[in-house]
């Protein structure tokens, strides 16, 4: 196929994926990724598109052709256009390539907020703890603080304690339920403190998982602290925290 044939052939299929028709657009995105290195310029260009499907499709076109894309997404999630930096993001995590690390952290900082979350959950999905200082810096970003706080709760390292208890300590609920959780997963004692501070939380489930994460710490000092969630308005922390007293050898008196 000549240029002229093979930039036709690109522009067809590109006009395939506005189609209605879903198996047609999956048909094109199929095509122009077997199409390779020559459809990229068109494809990123696409992720600006006005048409939430077209970007996507066009990002999952661009996924497809494989990790010699990821110089050309690293370019990309520098673009001028929001929703190309976005895309260029998303298609990063997508391929999980230890390349995208470092412009995904550097995009946590990006002035767009739909950038800030598309680089959060590609971090996510890579799952390399080279983002931990980029995430802990992100729990006091309104935009994304929540999805922050569930990253560094699944990546798990001790270096994000000191933040997680900041955020255990907060005013945003969301926040303080992963970091309940997290802190017991991360395994240091001193989320010990914080976390019986957090027995009294208005929120039941902040409340249960501080509640559960005091027994993975096997913190005994926390037992006094449990006892009056036995009688816990909610019947969900009633029954986390019986079996949390047991976990750290209480035995009722009855």
């Amino acid at each position: 196929m000549n240029d002229s044939e093979s930039s036709d052939r690109i522009e067809q299929l590109i006009g395939a994926l506005r189609d209605d028709n879903e198996a047609l657009r999956d048909h094109a995105i199929a095509s122009l990724s077997q199409l390779g290195e020559e459809a990229v310029s068109p494809l990123i260009g696409l992720m600006a598109d006005e048409d939430v499907v077209i970007r996507e499709a066009a990002t999952t076109a661009v996924v497809r052709i494989g990790p010699s894309v990821v110089g050309r997404l690293i370019e990309a999630i520098e673009d001028d256009e929001w929703a190309i930096r976005e895309q260029a993001a998303s298609g990063l995590g997508k391929l999980k390539d230890p390349r995208g690390i470092e412009p995904l952290i550097k995009a946590l900082k990006d002035k767009d907020g739909a950038v800030r979350t598309a680089a959060v959950w590609a971090l996510e999905r890579i799952g390399d703890p080279r983002a931990v200082p980029g995430l802990v810096e992100a729990l006091t970003d309104s935009t994304v603080r929540e999805d922050a706080a569930r990253v560094l709760k699944k990546i798990g390292d001790a270096r994000a304690v000191d933040a997680l208890i900041d955020g255990l300590l907060g005013n945003n609920w969301m926040v303080r339920r992963h970091a309940a959780e997290a802190l017991g997963k991360i395994g240091d004692q001193r989320g010990v403190g914080p976390l019986i501070d957090s027995l009294k939380d208005e929120d039941w489930l902040v409340r249960r998982n501080a509640a559960e994460s005091l027994a993975r710490l096997g913190a005994k000092q926390a037992i006094d602290p449990l006892l009056p969630l036995l009688e816990d308005e909610n019947t969900m922390v009633q029954e986390t925290v019986e079996g949390v007293l047991a976990s750290l050898g209480w035995k009722s008196a009855s």
